[in-house]
């Protein structure tokens, strides 16, 4: 069960911090491959792994002095098939993490959600009495982004290949999806499975620091858009009604060879009928108005070539609205 991409539309822009700390795990692979030969070379693989890598005594019995290689350990990989795994589940559930965040607060985050991995696995590795295997991989990081989506984005729909006695496309939500490869860790961790080449424990202990961090980010409100209301008299119970609602940001326009994209984040809305969208030629601006509970009235400016399009469909998903405009 492999995913290939999600639904949530990002707002602000390429997760370029994402991207890098893809590169820099590939360009660090590359590097492994021709210091041990691809591999082959079974001492000096040994020799890299032993001193880059996150090793239990070292780091519980000399926390300090191990730092550098609880960050480092985050970069390595032992073969293609574990870069490429640990790749595609950052490349897919990274990018809208880092959305959210934002670019410097997914970094230290990440790095965070790393280091604790690394301290769980070491701590487990100890009381299983095998405290001399290293950790390598950006899996217990990767974990930490798995508890961050699943906190941000529980109703988002993760495209996903199932190989089996055939293979097939599937969207399987990310509260599903998740805690199922969730349970699936803990269960190899329950039978003594963590550590014979795979760091289970290190993925429970990411997981555990990345969700920590979604219920804080909750609890602070970040995944709520700022609401400006106007509040009538309030007669006996009666509850004012929201009248307005601010976005979190501008919409974007994406422009395509025969087409503009506009995607804006719109919350509390039921479904995309509730969404209107008219284009103002005196400005070259699609104007952006709801119905409902919450009104929204925003402005998407065009580019100057924009010559009367026309509004072709508006899809809506997950508090993003995506209008498609003809040129």
């Amino acid at each position: 069960m492999f995913p290939i991409h999600d639904e949530t539309a990002r707002i602000h822009g390429r997760p370029y911090v994402n991207y890098g700390l893809i590169a820099v795990n590939v360009i660090v692979f590359i590097w492994e491959a021709l210091v041990t030969g691809f591999f082959t070379d079974i001492q000096a693989t040994n020799e890299l792994f032993n001193f880059y890598g996150a090793v239990p005594h070292q780091i519980i019995y000399d926390p300090l002095g191990s730092v550098p290689s609880i960050f480092t350990s985050m970069f390595m990989h032992g073969g293609i098939a574990h870069i490429i795994g640990n790749m595609i589940f950052l490349f897919v559930f990274g990018a809208n993490v880092e959305d959210r965040l934002g670019r410097i607060k997914y970094l230290l985050l990440y790095l965070g959600w790393g280091a604790f991995a690394a301290i769980a696995y070491s701590g487990y590795m100890i009381s299983a009495g095998d405290d001399s295997a290293p950790a390598i991989g950006a899996s217990g990081a990767i974990s930490g982004v798995l508890g961050a989506y699943l906190l941000m984005f529980p109703r988002s729909n993760i495209f996903t290949i199932i190989v089996a006695f055939f293979i097939t496309t599937v969207r399987i939500p990310a509260v599903a999806f998740i805690p199922f490869w969730f349970i699936m860790q803990v269960i190899f961790v329950l039978t003594g499975q963590s550590g014979g080449g795979v760091a289970y424990a290190a993925h429970v202990g990411g997981f555990v620091a990345g969700v920590a961090t979604g219920f804080a980010w909750r609890s602070l409100g970040k995944n709520r858009p700022a609401i400006t209301t106007t509040r009538g008299p309030v007669i006996g119970k009666k509850r004012p009604r929201i009248e307005d609602a601010a976005p979190v940001a501008a919409p974007e326009v994406i422009e395509g060879p025969n087409f503009y994209e506009v995607i804006a984040e719109i919350r509390g809305i039921s479904d995309a009928s509730n969404i209107h969208a008219i284009y103002e030629p005196n400005t070259r601006q699609i104007r952006i108005t709801t119905e409902g509970p919450r009104k929204y009235d925003m402005l998407a400016k065009l580019p100057d070539t924009a010559i009367n399009p026309t509004v072709e469909y508006i899809h809506y998903l997950n508090g993003i609205a995506r209008i498609r405009l003809t040129k």
